[in-house]
Protein backbone atom coordinates (compact mmCIF):
# COMPACT_ATOMS: atom_id res chain seq x y z
CA UNK A 1 0.00 0.00 0.00
CA UNK A 2 1.03 3.62 -0.59
CA UNK A 3 0.53 6.74 1.50
CA UNK A 4 -2.16 7.89 -0.99
CA UNK A 5 -5.50 6.09 -1.24
CA UNK A 6 -5.70 6.51 -5.04
CA UNK A 7 -2.58 4.38 -5.58
CA UNK A 8 -2.43 0.76 -4.52
CA UNK A 9 1.15 0.62 -5.81
CA UNK A 10 3.28 3.32 -7.41
CA UNK A 11 6.75 2.74 -8.87
CA UNK A 12 9.12 4.67 -11.12
CA UNK A 13 12.71 4.65 -12.35
CA UNK A 14 15.14 7.29 -11.08
CA UNK A 15 18.81 8.15 -10.74
CA UNK A 16 20.25 7.81 -7.22
CA UNK A 17 23.58 9.09 -5.90
CA UNK A 18 24.66 7.95 -2.42
CA UNK A 19 27.50 10.51 -2.13
CA UNK A 20 28.14 13.90 -3.70
CA UNK A 21 31.06 12.76 -5.88
CA UNK A 22 29.87 9.21 -6.62
CA UNK A 23 28.43 8.17 -9.97
CA UNK A 24 24.64 8.10 -10.23
CA UNK A 25 22.97 4.72 -10.67
CA UNK A 26 19.59 3.76 -12.08
CA UNK A 27 17.21 2.57 -9.35
CA UNK A 28 13.63 1.51 -8.79
CA UNK A 29 11.58 3.94 -6.66
CA UNK A 30 8.56 2.68 -4.75
CA UNK A 31 6.12 4.89 -2.85
CA UNK A 32 5.44 3.25 0.49
CA UNK A 33 3.14 4.05 3.38
CA UNK A 34 5.64 6.16 5.33
CA UNK A 35 8.76 6.08 3.18
CA UNK A 36 10.19 6.24 -0.30
CA UNK A 37 11.93 2.93 -0.99
CA UNK A 38 14.97 2.99 -3.26
CA UNK A 39 15.96 -0.40 -4.69
CA UNK A 40 18.09 -1.94 -7.39
CA UNK A 41 16.31 -2.81 -10.63
CA UNK A 42 16.21 -6.40 -9.33
CA UNK A 43 14.24 -5.04 -6.31
CA UNK A 44 16.97 -5.35 -3.68
CA UNK A 45 16.37 -2.50 -1.22
CA UNK A 46 19.20 0.04 -1.00
CA UNK A 47 17.72 2.61 1.37
CA UNK A 48 14.50 4.12 2.72
CA UNK A 49 13.72 7.85 2.80
CA UNK A 50 11.21 9.17 5.31
CA UNK A 51 8.33 10.90 3.51
CA UNK A 52 8.12 13.41 6.37
CA UNK A 53 11.72 14.55 5.82
CA UNK A 54 12.22 14.43 2.04
CA UNK A 55 13.04 17.78 0.36
CA UNK A 56 12.98 18.98 -3.25
CA UNK A 57 16.00 21.13 -4.04
CA UNK A 58 14.93 22.37 -7.52
CA UNK A 59 11.25 23.46 -7.29
CA UNK A 60 9.66 23.98 -10.70
CA UNK A 61 12.51 22.35 -12.63
CA UNK A 62 12.60 18.98 -14.37
CA UNK A 63 13.66 16.35 -13.70
CA UNK A 64 12.87 16.78 -10.00
CA UNK A 65 15.80 16.48 -7.59
CA UNK A 66 15.19 15.30 -4.03
CA UNK A 67 17.35 14.78 -0.91
CA UNK A 68 16.42 12.72 2.19
CA UNK A 69 17.16 15.61 4.58
CA UNK A 70 18.44 19.15 4.27
CA UNK A 71 22.21 19.30 3.74
CA UNK A 72 22.50 15.66 2.65
CA UNK A 73 24.95 14.65 -0.09
CA UNK A 74 22.63 11.81 -1.08
CA UNK A 75 20.22 12.68 -3.91
CA UNK A 76 17.50 11.20 -6.13
CA UNK A 77 16.54 12.44 -9.60
CA UNK A 78 13.03 11.61 -10.87
CA UNK A 79 11.55 12.35 -14.30
CA UNK A 80 8.29 10.39 -13.92
CA UNK A 81 5.42 12.93 -13.75
CA UNK A 82 3.08 10.64 -11.81
CA UNK A 83 5.66 9.86 -9.11
CA UNK A 84 6.64 13.54 -8.82
CA UNK A 85 2.99 14.58 -8.48
CA UNK A 86 2.42 11.97 -5.75
CA UNK A 87 5.51 13.05 -3.79
CA UNK A 88 4.59 16.73 -4.08
CA UNK A 89 1.04 16.01 -2.93
CA UNK A 90 2.36 14.20 0.14
CA UNK A 91 4.83 17.00 0.90
CA UNK A 92 1.99 19.54 0.72
CA UNK A 93 -0.19 17.41 3.01
CA UNK A 94 2.63 17.06 5.55
CA UNK A 95 3.35 20.78 5.42
CA UNK A 96 -0.34 21.63 6.06
CA UNK A 97 -0.41 19.38 9.11
CA UNK A 98 2.59 21.07 10.67
CA UNK A 99 1.71 23.75 13.29
CA UNK A 100 1.86 27.40 12.11
CA UNK A 101 1.70 29.65 15.20
CA UNK A 102 0.03 33.07 14.84
CA UNK A 103 1.43 36.49 15.66
CA UNK A 104 0.09 36.51 19.22
CA UNK A 105 2.27 33.54 19.98
CA UNK A 106 5.31 34.97 18.21
CA UNK A 107 7.08 36.27 21.29
CA UNK A 108 6.47 33.11 23.29
CA UNK A 109 7.49 31.08 20.28
CA UNK A 110 10.73 33.01 20.04
CA UNK A 111 11.50 32.41 23.71
CA UNK A 112 10.69 28.73 23.36
CA UNK A 113 12.79 28.59 20.22
CA UNK A 114 15.78 30.03 22.04
CA UNK A 115 15.34 27.48 24.80
CA UNK A 116 15.01 24.65 22.32
CA UNK A 117 18.05 25.89 20.43
CA UNK A 118 20.08 25.87 23.63
CA UNK A 119 18.94 22.33 24.38
CA UNK A 120 19.64 21.28 20.79
CA UNK A 121 23.15 22.73 20.82
CA UNK A 122 24.24 21.43 24.22
CA UNK A 123 22.17 18.30 24.81
CA UNK A 124 20.49 16.99 21.65
CA UNK A 125 23.56 15.80 19.66
CA UNK A 126 24.90 13.51 22.40
CA UNK A 127 21.41 12.36 23.36
CA UNK A 128 20.55 11.58 19.75
CA UNK A 129 23.79 9.66 19.28
CA UNK A 130 23.19 7.62 22.45
CA UNK A 131 19.63 6.85 21.39
CA UNK A 132 20.77 5.87 17.90
CA UNK A 133 23.28 3.41 19.35
CA UNK A 134 20.57 1.91 21.58
CA UNK A 135 18.10 1.28 18.76
CA UNK A 136 20.65 0.23 16.14
CA UNK A 137 20.31 -3.53 15.39
CA UNK A 138 23.33 -5.71 16.11
CA UNK A 139 23.40 -6.75 12.46
CA UNK A 140 23.82 -3.11 11.45
CA UNK A 141 26.64 -2.64 13.97
CA UNK A 142 28.39 -5.68 12.49
CA UNK A 143 27.94 -4.20 9.01
CA UNK A 144 29.45 -0.89 10.16
CA UNK A 145 32.37 -2.73 11.75
CA UNK A 146 33.01 -4.60 8.50
CA UNK A 147 32.84 -1.37 6.52
CA UNK A 148 35.44 0.29 8.78
CA UNK A 149 37.62 -2.82 8.47
CA UNK A 150 37.38 -2.59 4.68
CA UNK A 151 38.70 0.99 4.84
CA UNK A 152 41.50 -0.17 7.15
CA UNK A 153 42.49 -2.86 4.68
CA UNK A 154 42.81 -0.20 1.98
CA UNK A 155 45.52 1.38 4.16
CA UNK A 156 47.19 -1.71 5.64
CA UNK A 157 46.89 -4.35 2.94
CA UNK A 158 44.75 -7.51 2.89
CA UNK A 159 43.79 -9.45 5.99
CA UNK A 160 45.27 -12.88 6.77
CA UNK A 161 42.85 -15.54 5.54
CA UNK A 162 44.70 -18.88 5.61
CA UNK A 163 41.79 -21.26 6.19
CA UNK A 164 43.36 -23.60 8.76
CA UNK A 165 44.61 -20.60 10.72
CA UNK A 166 41.16 -18.99 10.64
CA UNK A 167 39.53 -22.15 11.98
CA UNK A 168 42.13 -22.51 14.75
CA UNK A 169 41.82 -18.83 15.66
CA UNK A 170 38.05 -19.26 16.00
CA UNK A 171 38.60 -22.25 18.30
CA UNK A 172 41.00 -20.20 20.44
CA UNK A 173 38.46 -17.37 20.68
CA UNK A 174 35.77 -19.77 21.90
CA UNK A 175 38.15 -21.14 24.54
CA UNK A 176 39.34 -17.71 25.74
CA UNK A 177 35.84 -16.23 25.87
CA UNK A 178 34.04 -19.29 27.23
CA UNK A 179 32.83 -17.23 30.21
CA UNK A 180 31.25 -14.49 28.04
CA UNK A 181 27.85 -14.56 26.29
CA UNK A 182 29.47 -14.79 22.85
CA UNK A 183 33.02 -14.77 21.52
CA UNK A 184 33.97 -11.70 19.47
CA UNK A 185 35.01 -12.17 15.87
CA UNK A 186 38.76 -12.00 15.22
CA UNK A 187 40.63 -10.67 12.19
CA UNK A 188 44.41 -10.54 11.69
CA UNK A 189 45.98 -7.76 9.59
CA UNK A 190 49.50 -7.93 8.29
CA UNK A 191 50.81 -4.53 9.32
CA UNK A 192 50.06 -0.91 10.12
CA UNK A 193 47.92 -1.34 13.25
CA UNK A 194 48.53 -1.44 17.03
CA UNK A 195 48.78 -4.84 18.70
CA UNK A 196 44.98 -4.94 18.83
CA UNK A 197 41.92 -2.73 18.40
CA UNK A 198 38.16 -3.22 18.32
CA UNK A 199 35.33 -2.19 15.98
CA UNK A 200 31.53 -2.02 16.17
CA UNK A 201 29.80 -5.39 16.07
CA UNK A 202 32.13 -7.19 18.54
CA UNK A 203 35.04 -7.32 16.09
CA UNK A 204 38.63 -7.49 17.38
CA UNK A 205 41.45 -6.78 14.93
CA UNK A 206 44.96 -8.09 15.67
CA UNK A 207 48.40 -7.27 14.34
CA UNK A 208 50.08 -10.38 12.91
CA UNK A 209 52.92 -9.86 15.41
CA UNK A 210 50.77 -10.98 18.35
CA UNK A 211 50.14 -14.35 16.69
CA UNK A 212 53.59 -14.87 15.16
CA UNK A 213 56.08 -13.54 17.73
CA UNK A 214 55.22 -15.67 20.78
CA UNK A 215 55.60 -19.37 21.52
CA UNK A 216 52.42 -19.82 23.52
CA UNK A 217 48.74 -19.13 22.77
CA UNK A 218 48.47 -17.94 26.39
CA UNK A 219 50.18 -14.70 25.31
CA UNK A 220 47.67 -14.15 22.52
CA UNK A 221 44.92 -14.87 25.06
CA UNK A 222 46.24 -11.96 27.14
CA UNK A 223 46.04 -9.58 24.18
CA UNK A 224 42.50 -10.79 23.44
CA UNK A 225 41.32 -10.36 27.03
CA UNK A 226 42.89 -6.89 27.26
CA UNK A 227 41.16 -5.74 24.06
CA UNK A 228 37.89 -7.28 25.19
CA UNK A 229 38.03 -5.14 28.34
CA UNK A 230 38.60 -2.03 26.21
CA UNK A 231 35.66 -3.02 24.04
CA UNK A 232 33.39 -3.47 27.06
CA UNK A 233 34.53 -0.19 28.63
CA UNK A 234 33.90 1.81 25.45
CA UNK A 235 31.16 2.02 22.86
CA UNK A 236 32.79 1.83 19.42
CA UNK A 237 29.58 2.69 17.57
CA UNK A 238 28.99 5.81 19.67
CA UNK A 239 32.64 6.81 19.26
CA UNK A 240 32.15 6.64 15.49
CA UNK A 241 29.04 8.85 15.62
CA UNK A 242 30.71 11.38 17.91
CA UNK A 243 33.58 11.66 15.45
CA UNK A 244 31.26 11.78 12.40
CA UNK A 245 28.88 14.36 13.87
CA UNK A 246 25.16 15.08 14.06
CA UNK A 247 24.41 15.03 10.32
CA UNK A 248 25.98 11.60 9.92
CA UNK A 249 23.88 10.37 12.85
CA UNK A 250 20.72 11.71 11.20
CA UNK A 251 21.67 10.03 7.93
CA UNK A 252 22.12 6.74 9.77
CA UNK A 253 18.66 7.14 11.31
CA UNK A 254 16.91 8.13 8.08
CA UNK A 255 18.73 6.06 5.46
CA UNK A 256 20.50 3.37 7.47
CA UNK A 257 23.85 4.43 6.01
CA UNK A 258 26.89 6.42 7.16
CA UNK A 259 28.84 8.37 4.50
CA UNK A 260 31.98 6.49 3.48
CA UNK A 261 34.20 9.47 4.31
CA UNK A 262 33.32 9.13 8.01
CA UNK A 263 34.07 5.40 7.98
CA UNK A 264 37.41 6.10 6.31
CA UNK A 265 38.23 8.81 8.87
CA UNK A 266 37.38 6.44 11.72
CA UNK A 267 39.63 3.75 10.26
CA UNK A 268 42.52 6.22 10.05
CA UNK A 269 41.92 7.40 13.62
CA UNK A 270 41.99 3.86 15.02
CA UNK A 271 45.13 2.95 13.10
CA UNK A 272 47.02 5.87 14.63
CA UNK A 273 45.57 5.81 18.16
CA UNK A 274 47.38 4.49 21.22
CA UNK A 275 45.21 1.87 23.00
CA UNK A 276 43.92 2.85 26.44
CA UNK A 277 45.65 1.10 29.35
CA UNK A 278 43.83 -1.76 31.08
CA UNK A 279 43.94 -2.11 34.85
CA UNK A 280 45.66 -5.20 36.26
CA UNK A 281 42.64 -5.88 38.49
CA UNK A 282 40.22 -6.01 35.55
CA UNK A 283 42.61 -8.14 33.51
CA UNK A 284 43.26 -10.60 36.35
CA UNK A 285 39.51 -11.03 36.77
CA UNK A 286 39.19 -11.93 33.08
CA UNK A 287 42.10 -14.38 33.32
CA UNK A 288 40.43 -16.00 36.34
CA UNK A 289 37.05 -16.30 34.58
CA UNK A 290 38.72 -17.87 31.55
CA UNK A 291 40.91 -20.14 33.74
CA UNK A 292 44.08 -19.02 31.95
CA UNK A 293 47.45 -18.21 33.51
CA UNK A 294 48.41 -14.52 33.37
CA UNK A 295 52.16 -15.15 33.65
CA UNK A 296 52.95 -15.80 29.94
CA UNK A 297 51.29 -12.53 28.96
CA UNK A 298 53.02 -10.66 31.79
CA UNK A 299 56.48 -11.85 30.73
CA UNK A 300 55.67 -11.12 27.08
CA UNK A 301 55.03 -7.50 28.00
CA UNK A 302 58.17 -7.27 30.17
CA UNK A 303 60.70 -10.09 30.05
CA UNK A 304 62.12 -9.03 33.44
CA UNK A 305 58.68 -9.09 35.06
CA UNK A 306 59.36 -5.89 36.98
CA UNK A 307 56.66 -3.79 35.30
CA UNK A 308 54.11 -6.61 35.33
CA UNK A 309 54.80 -8.02 38.80
CA UNK A 310 51.15 -7.87 39.89
CA UNK A 311 50.08 -10.02 36.92
CA UNK A 312 52.74 -12.56 37.88
CA UNK A 313 52.16 -12.67 41.64
CA UNK A 314 48.36 -12.65 41.41
CA UNK A 315 48.21 -15.24 38.62
CA UNK A 316 44.82 -16.98 39.15
CA UNK A 317 46.39 -20.33 38.17
CA UNK A 318 49.59 -19.90 40.17
CA UNK A 319 50.69 -23.26 41.51
CA UNK A 320 48.17 -25.14 39.37
CA UNK A 321 48.71 -26.81 35.98
CA UNK A 322 47.55 -24.79 33.01
CA UNK A 323 45.81 -26.97 30.41
CA UNK A 324 46.90 -26.13 26.84
CA UNK A 325 44.56 -23.67 25.14
CA UNK A 326 45.14 -25.28 21.74
CA UNK A 327 46.74 -28.40 20.39
CA UNK A 328 50.22 -27.74 19.03
CA UNK A 329 49.14 -28.32 15.43
CA UNK A 330 46.31 -25.80 15.74
CA UNK A 331 48.58 -23.21 17.39
CA UNK A 332 51.01 -23.62 14.50
CA UNK A 333 48.10 -23.04 12.12
CA UNK A 334 47.28 -19.80 13.96
CA UNK A 335 50.90 -18.67 13.69
CA UNK A 336 50.86 -19.41 9.95
CA UNK A 337 47.56 -17.59 9.31
CA UNK A 338 49.33 -14.95 7.19
CA UNK A 339 51.30 -17.44 5.13
CA UNK A 340 48.59 -17.92 2.53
Amino acid sequence: MTALDEYHKLEAIGLWRDQGENQRREVLITLGNTSLIISTLSETALTHWSLAAILRVNPGEMPALYVPIEGSEESLEIADDLMIAAIEKLRAMIERRRPHPGRLRGVLGGLCGALILGVAVFWLPDALMRQTVLILPEAKKREIGQDILAHMIELTGPSCNQSAGQAALGALARRVFNATPSAPRLVVLRDGIPASLHLPGDLIVLNRSVVEDYQSPDVLAGFLLSEYIRMMDSNPTQALLQEAGLWATLQLLTSGQIPAKHLNNRAATLLTSIPNPVSDEALLQRFAEAQISSQPYAYALDISGEDTLSLIEADPLRGRPNAPLLQDTRWIAVQEICSG
